[in-house]
């Protein structure tokens, strides 16, 4: 469950995600009025993607569980994605810290 804050920072857990070819590395999201909302199919407030900063990308997809994405990468950029193109994601990418042994964080804020 995403937890949030009284003044409205959401926090929830995920894997970082590998890169497939021609997308830039993102996590989807959507956001909903309230719980029942979202748990009833309800209108969708807000839908979009967090960009990873490349970065963060080299640093987990070094790691041996992610050989194909750092061959996925390698062929896309922000600058190329056909979502964060228009922009190169300026945006839309997060600003990471932690580690990949630790586990990294990803901050962004987004307006609703």
């Amino acid at each position: 469950m995403q937890e949030v804050d009284s003044t409205g920072a959401v926090t929830f857990t995920s894997i970082f995600p590998a890169c497939y070819p021609g997308r830039w590395p993102h996590i989807h999201f959507e956001v909903y009025a309230d719980v029942a909302g979202a748990v009833a199919d309800g209108p969708i407030v807000k839908t979009s993607q967090i960009a990873l900063p490349a970065e963060a990308c080299a640093a987990v997809y070094a790691t041996a569980e992610y050989e194909q994405s750092t061959r996925n990468v390698a062929g896309v950029s922000l600058s190329s994605d056909n979502v964060f193109g228009d922009d190169g994601g300026i945006h839309q990418v997060a600003t990471m810290s932690g580690s990949v042994a630790e586990g990294c964080t990803a901050a962004l804020t987004i307006g609703v």
